[in-house]
C-alpha cells in the first residue's frame, strides 16, 4: 500500500437519542444517530412507531374516513335490498 493516502482513522463517540452511547472509529469523528443496535426494533424484538411529520396520524385519518364510507355505503344497499321485498308483497296483496 502507498504511504500517505489514507485518511486518519481514529476513535469516534456515537451517541444515539435513546442515551446509549459507544466508541468506534470513523473519519468523521464524534455524531449521534436516531436508532442504534440498543433501541432498534430488529435487534429489540419490540415494535417502536416512530411517526415522521404526523404521516401516521394522516394515515390513520384516511383509514377511518374510508372505514366510515365503507359502512355507509353497505347500509344503502342493505336498505334497497329491503324496498323490492316490501313493494312485491303489497302487489301480491292486491291481486
Amino acid at each position: 500500500m502507498k504511504e500517505g493516502i489514507h485518511p486518519n482513522y481514529p476513535a469516534a463517540r456515537v451517541v444515539c437519542a435513546c442515551g446509549n452511547s459507544f466508541v468506534t472509529r470513523s473519519t468523521k469523528g464524534d455524531f449521534s444517530v436516531d436508532v442504534c443496535g440498543a433501541c432498534h426494533p430488529f435487534y429489540t424484538g419490540t415494535q417502536k412507531l416512530i411517526d415522521t411529520a404526523g404521516r401516521v396520524d394522516r394515515f390513520r385519518k384516511r383509514y377511518e374516513k374510508k372505514v366510515a364510507a365503507d359502512a355507509a355505503v353497505a347500509a344503502v344497499a342493505a336498505a334497497k335490498a329491503a324496498e323490492p321485498k316490501a313493494s312485491e308483497s303489497k302487489s301480491a296483496e292486491g291481486k
